[in-house]
């Protein structure tokens, strides 16, 4: 819920702050900085919460801690990608891939109703998924509008 939140707030901010500066709302420019902030404080959680987002995968998936830690990377460089002009489409187009990527680790992780941050079991199920997975088609189409097409 939090990075709703996040993604809704900066976008609001974005653009109070892009009619301040240009007489106009910005709308593209204020959907990729809200994407990107959200990008960056999702991609905190991988390094803060390691733990219980290596418990997000299956223990058949081989190098969960790496694999951890390098998502929240490519969250980082998909933020930046959303502000080079060269790279936003193809940004776009690979955050799209990537929300569709990481669903299932979400819903193995309500399945067994996982706290990432904690790495407890003591999380909320599958009720979960009636935020995750429409937020998951949320964010997919976010993407597809601020930074393709």
């Amino acid at each position: 819920m939090k990075p709703l939140f996040v993604l809704l707030g900066t976008f609001a901010v974005s653009l109070l702050v892009t009619r301040l500066g240009r007489s106009t709302f910005d709308v593209t420019l204020a959907g990729r900085i809200a994407l990107a902030v959200m990008l960056v404080f999702t991609a905190t959680g991988h390094f803060i919460f390691t733990r219980g987002m290596t418990a997000m995968l299956p223990a058949f998936v081989p190098f969960r801690a790496f694999m951890v830690y390098l998502t929240g990377v490519l969250e980082i460089l998909a933020a930046v990608g959303l502000f080079v002009p060269g790279l936003w489409v193809l940004t776009g187009y690979l955050l799209v891939l990537f929300f569709i990527l990481i669903l299932p680790a979400n819903i193995y992780a309500a399945a067994n109703h996982l706290n990432y941050e904690t790495g407890a079991t003591n999380g909320k199920g599958l009720a979960y998924l009636w935020f995750r997975v429409p937020f998951q088609l949320l964010l997919m189409g976010w993407a597809w509008y601020f930074a393709i097409r």
